[in-house]
């Protein structure tokens, strides 16, 4: 027997489809309702994940659904994107703000009330999460975005030190996009603490994105394994930390919220003068950022 009785997904596009897909490899719901700007695109893709049920023997059972079919469910992961081009060159996230606030908004007036778990992905992560909870009202919003940071933070220390990936403790906070803050001072391997090279870091963080985008299109499979990590923590399976996108000083900004029985409690690293001053900086763009797009 699966651990949840229902998930949802909103979005059907490249992200919708991994989200879907590692939710039913992993057996976490009995039930994946999946919901997207049309119903044959929905059915479609429930369609497809059925093939892949049987194959691997999930006891996941896919099927389409309107929005306003998934109040029921324990969890709604937010994975859709309007269609637009993107001709930034730099701060490439915040390009999609303008065109998926909207529908952004219209998603949240639908799901005005619901008492679940609501999971963000929709770029500017930060920004939309913040709009998806106040349009809503709903009390549990988080966004995946500084939580996949922190693994690429991790993978690539743990390459330049020639350690374990598990070995390395650190946080990627603040904003998911150039305004991301290194928590370099409080990050230990093996316990202890390191030199981290702060500049390529950043410069790896930065790139890696647009490397897999350029390869294959759009950055998928690790949203999706974000996306099922909180997931477990945030419907009580797993105690532990996820850096996710929250209410936070009066903002909304990526901090590390410790998850114990489904409950999160922030837990902030200590942070050196400078790494202070960029999560304050993250902080005041973001509510900047916001303000834009607060209103139709």
């Amino acid at each position: 027997m699966s651990p949840v009785e229902a998930v949802g997904v909103v979005g059907a596009g490249a992200v919708g489809q991994a989200v879907t897909a590692a939710l039913v490899t992993s057996g976490l719901p009995s039930r994946l309702l999946l919901a997207s700007r049309t119903e044959e695109q929905a059915a479609a893709l429930a369609a497809d994940l059925d093939d892949m049920r049987q194959t691997v023997a999930s006891p996941v059972r896919p099927s389409p659904c309107r929005v306003g079919d998934l109040v029921d469910c324990s969890a709604v992961v937010v994975a859709v994107r309007a269609s637009f081009t993107n001709t930034r060159g730099r701060d490439i996230r915040m390009g999609g703000a303008a065109a998926n606030a909207p529908v952004i908004r219209a998603l949240g007036e639908v799901l005005r009330g619901y008492a679940g778990t609501v999971l963000v992905v929709t770029n500017p992560v930060d920004l939309m999460t913040r709009l998806l909870a106040e349009t809503s009202g709903c009390a549990r919003v988080y966004g995946v975005g500084s939580n996949l940071d922190t693994a690429r933070y991790r993978l690539a220390l743990a390459r330049l030190l020639g350690v374990p990936p598990d070995a390395v403790r650190g946080h990627v906070i603040g904003e998911h996009g150039d305004a991301a803050v290194v928590c370099a001072s409080a990050t230990t391997v093996h316990g202890r603490p390191v030199e981290v090279p702060v500049q390529q870091i950043r410069g790896e963080l930065r790139t890696r994105p647009g490397r897999i985008s350029a390869g294959v299109g759009r950055t998928r499979s690790g949203p999706a394994g974000a996306v099922l990590s909180t997931l477990r923590k945030a419907l009580g399976l797993d105690d532990g930390v996820e850096e996710l996108s929250a209410p936070y000083g009066g903002g909304w900004l990526g901090v590390p919220l410790r998850f114990t029985a489904g409950r999160p409690v922030p837990c902030l690293p200590d942070l050196d003068p400078a790494e202070q001053d960029q999560f304050a900086a993250a902080d005041a763009k973001l509510r900047a950022a916001y303000q834009a797009i607060r209103h139709p």
